[in-house]
């Protein structure tokens, strides 16, 4: 599935749910569902500066030039919001990445339901990964 087919997925699995009480508990089952990070990965490098909760998320270039990210936070809701970033962007190429538009954020009304603090962390979380994205890109240029 392409990053806009999973986006265009996860906005139509929220569009039946009217309720933001419900949302929310889909996002948690969403966090439930993401890996631990390993403990050696929970290392200050990893570690999402602007997020109010602690969020991990590390990542490695296969050698098929996708990134695979490996995440986690200490919150519920944020570890949903991890997992719902997971599934759009894991395991893609770093043009990919750059390239997408998330637009599955506003649409399922995410962002204005945030807490300032935890919209900027989603911000956050974001431009590390796009950061990941860009370093891979060098590197696999250069």
């Amino acid at each position: 599935m392409t990053i806009n087919e999973v986006q265009d997925e996860i906005i139509d699995e929220m569009s039946g749910m009217d309720d933001w009480l419900d949302r929310y508990a889909y996002i948690i089952d969403l966090g439930n569902t993401l890996q631990p990070i390993p403990e050696p990965l929970k290392t200050p490098a990893n570690l999402i500066e602007g997020c109010q909760s602690r969020v991990w998320i590390d990542a490695k270039l296969g050698d098929d030039g996708r990134i695979h990210f490996e995440a986690d936070s200490d919150a519920l809701i944020v570890k949903g919001i991890v997992a719902l970033l997971m599934r759009v962007l894991n395991d893609r190429t770093p043009d990919e990445i750059l390239s997408a538009d998330l637009y599955f954020i506003d649409r399922i009304g995410l962002r204005e339901h945030l807490s300032p603090t935890r919209s900027n962390g989603l911000v956050a979380m974001v431009r590390q990964i796009h950061n990941y994205a860009t370093a891979f890109k060098l590197m696999h240029n250069s």
